[in-house]
């Protein structure tokens, strides 16, 4: 039974390693706070607006535990103005369609869509009020487990899009270090349809930016974007460029070379939706590791180049630019104006299947 919408102003309920509190008030609904726990100190905590992650806390190599991602630990500092101007999306779940599509427009079946222009001409992350912006239900959790699962609906043309699509988002923290995103979709009517995590990570415990962290992607070629943000439908090669990650870099060498941040979306290649590792993020002084296995054929791999230096967790840790990085595994961006674009488009005969795991290592 759902339980997003029930008055928790006083009790906790904490089933196992799921403990479920009021995080605030929305429009007179209740947004709730899930806290999964795992017996090595792995602690996830995901509010209900936007199913997102606010926190997410874990040893390093002394045995301290630290925040790692971005996130506030109140709902209200999710409605800043500082934090509404920037629109960084800190740990949301982003859809109806992520990153950018071309002049917010796409045709389906015949049918011209328009979109809002979020971003210059081009719509991004799903709209306005995009899923990380919407009430998402808490659907089940786990008594032996920490587990947890959260669904929305989102309306026919809402935010221009076609189709009645009822989401589920499942996130388990397992007894491995794993932080394991599972989503699902259905819908009543062909729609562009892509979903994914916007985490901001630094395994610093934000003691210092990520441009000491090492990366490895294992991607040879990446998406070309034109001036205004929006894929081309081209793809190039990436290597023995300064963006070749297929061996680890450290991030601030390469942005240094190519004299930019990142905001790659790199190509995986002959996955066929299987689910591989691709990525290892890793920081030598706190000993913490990251690793990513999706079944998604690329990731927007990110390093907060546009995030405002203003923005800062309520106990004093500092965001801002070069102090996260995001691992955004989805389908191709601008996906409903490129012919050749996997799965961009979900079907009345089908399930929207996903999966991405976080994996940490101290």
């Amino acid at each position: 039974m759902p339980l997003a919408l029930r008055k928790l102003e006083i009790r906790k309920f904490k089933f196992m390693n799921t403990t479920i509190q009021k995080f605030g008030t929305i429009e007179a609904n209740d947004i709730e706070l899930v806290t999964l726990n795992n017996d090595n100190g792995v602690e996830v905590k995901i509010a209900t607006y936007g199913a997102t992650i606010t926190s997410i806390r874990i040893p390093d190599k002394n045995g301290e535990k630290g925040e790692i991602v971005c996130g506030f630990d109140q709902l209200e500092s999710y409605f800043s103005d500082a934090y509404k101007s920037n629109a960084p999306y800190f740990g949301g779940t982003v859809g109806r369609y992520c990153s950018q599509i071309k002049e917010a427009k796409f045709t389906l079946e015949g049918v011209d869509y328009q979109l809002d222009k979020i971003v210059g001409e081009n719509n991004l992350h799903g709209g306005r009020i995009g899923f990380d912006k919407k009430l998402w239900s808490v659907e089940a959790f786990d008594e032996n487990a920490a587990l947890v699962t959260m669904k929305t609906r989102s309306n026919h043309l809402e935010e221009g899009f076609p189709g009645n699509v009822d989401v589920w988002v499942i996130f388990i923290l397992t007894a491995d270090n794993e932080l394991k995103i599972e989503y699902k979709a259905t819908t009543d009517q062909k729609t562009p349809f892509t979903i994914t995590n916007h985490t901001y990570f630094n395994l610093t415990g934000f003691k210092d930016n990520v441009l000491h962290h090492s990366v490895k992607i294992a991607a040879d070629k990446k998406q070309v974007w034109d001036e205004t943000g929006a894929a081309t439908g081209e793809n190039i090669s990436v290597i023995d460029k300064p963006d070749d990650l297929r061996s680890p870099k450290l991030i601030g060498d390469v942005q240094e070379a190519m004299g930019d941040g990142f905001e790659h979306y790199y190509l995986f290649n002959d996955k066929a939706f299987k689910l591989d590792k691709v990525a290892e993020i890793e920081e030598e002084t706190s000993g913490r590791s990251l690793q990513v296995y999706t079944t998604e054929p690329g990731m927007l791999f990110y390093t907060g180049k546009y995030t405002s230096d203003e923005l800062k967790r309520e106990s004093g840790l500092q965001y801002g630019k070069f102090r996260g990085l995001c691992l955004e595994t989805h389908r191709y961006p601008n996906g409903p104006n490129i012919s050749n674009a996997p799965k961009s488009i979900l079907d009345t005969d089908e399930t929207y299947q996903s999966t991405t795991i976080f994996k940490f290592g101290w």
